[in-house]
């Protein structure tokens, strides 16, 4: 950040920190320019339509550059006093699509190999989803699908009714960002009773029969992980989420 005393019109207008981006100059330019000729304020100062348009869905890298300019325009605006509030609607919308707040989710940091001490080496990469549990989409994706190159048909979901009752239409909504939805995998509706995503995710483990694989375990039932464990081959790589 660097820190600049704002002028516009002769007049100081205050201090600003200016972030370390490669737009920011001339975002600023523009800005200036729109505020001092009395223009509309608004994020199209910052960005094109088309790029407006692809904020919108998920973009690798969580649109860190986009996010300091916007911070920056908001700030821009607390201090000349323009209206920022479709500003605060796209910084909040952009956080929301790429789940920037997974920092305190932290995928990465939480994998743990349970089954063996050293990773061997693997063929192809599988997950076992139980997205009732694990409905932070944007990071999976990100930390395990992406970063693993798991095909859609080797991804199995499972939900039991009353979660995808209730949270169908969330789960659709962030998958849309992908181009995905819940029947792009292998998805599961359990029934009601013991037929629980659990039990269906491990039965479909089971089924697969897996070898010379990584296997992503997204359950925070630690009886399921014991059991998944029991049933792997030995040159599966098992991975399951911490805590």
């Amino acid at each position: 950040m660097q820190e600049k005393k704002i002028y516009i019109e002769k007049k100081y207008r205050g201090t600003l920190n200016f972030p370390q981006t490669k737009d920011v100059n001339n975002i600023f330019f523009r800005v200036k320019q729109a505020y001092a000729n009395h223009e509309e304020m608004s994020v199209k100062l910052l960005f094109s339509n088309n790029k407006l348009h692809k904020l919108k869905q998920y973009q690798k890298g969580s649109s860190q550059e986009e996010l300091l300019n916007l911070d920056f325009y908001i700030e821009l605006g607390q201090c000349l006093d323009f209206n920022i509030q479709d500003a605060v609607r796209l910084k909040n919308s952009i956080i929301l699509t790429n789940d920037t707040a997974h920092t305190s989710f932290n995928i990465t940091k939480r994998l743990k190999l349970i089954n063996k001490k050293h990773k061997s080496n693997a063929m192809q990469s599988y997950l076992f989803w139980d997205i009732e549990n694990f409905s932070s989409i944007s990071s999976i994706f990100s930390e395990i699908i992406d970063k693993y190159e798991i095909n859609d048909s080797d991804i199995f979901m499972a939900a039991n009714p009353d979660s995808l009752y209730l949270k169908k239409a969330e789960w659709e909504a962030n998958l849309y960002d992908y181009g995905k939805t819940l029947h792009s995998f292998n998805f599961i509706k359990c029934d009601h009773g013991k037929n629980v995503a659990d039990d269906v995710l491990l039965q479909e483990f089971q089924d697969a029969k897996l070898q010379n694989s990584n296997v992503f375990i997204l359950t925070f039932d630690r009886e399921l992980k014991e059991r998944f464990t029991e049933v792997t081959h030995i040159s599966n790589n098992l991975f399951i989420m911490l805590k």
